[in-house]
């Protein structure tokens, strides 16, 4: 599936339930905060090695999670106006002017010289 096709699943599914008048940017920034909560919440008391690979059940509820995420992302993105694959390029190119491997090296990203 492409980005565009997700948009227009998703756009068209809150068309048919007629949900768009919810869908203020504040209500859906809401929305995907709490969405990402619950992935935080999987995660909350895991061991780093066993987050790296999660059982079958735990693995099919983080897909679950991170498909909402990406749905109120998309919804917030369209209320806005905002291309998410441009976005993210484009902040891809702002990270790596501001984290050149020469200067990171192996660091966290907070961490500089």
């Amino acid at each position: 599936m492409k980005m565009q096709d997700l948009i227009a699943d998703v756009e068209a599914f809150v068309a048919e339930r007629q949900w768009a008048r919810f869908h203020a940017p504040k209500n859906l920034a809401m929305a995907l905060s709490v969405e990402v909560a619950e992935i935080v919440e999987i995660f909350q008391w895991m061991e780093a090695e066993r987050s790296r690979a999660p059982d079958r059940d735990t693995r099919e509820h983080l897909r679950d999670e991170i498909g909402d995420v990406l749905i109120y992302l998309v919804m917030l993105a369209g209320q806005l106006g905002i291309d998410p694959l441009e976005a993210a390029q484009a902040k891809m190119d702002k990270n790596r002017a501001k984290y050149p491997p020469s200067v990171v090296d192996g660091k966290a990203p907070h961490v500089r010289r």
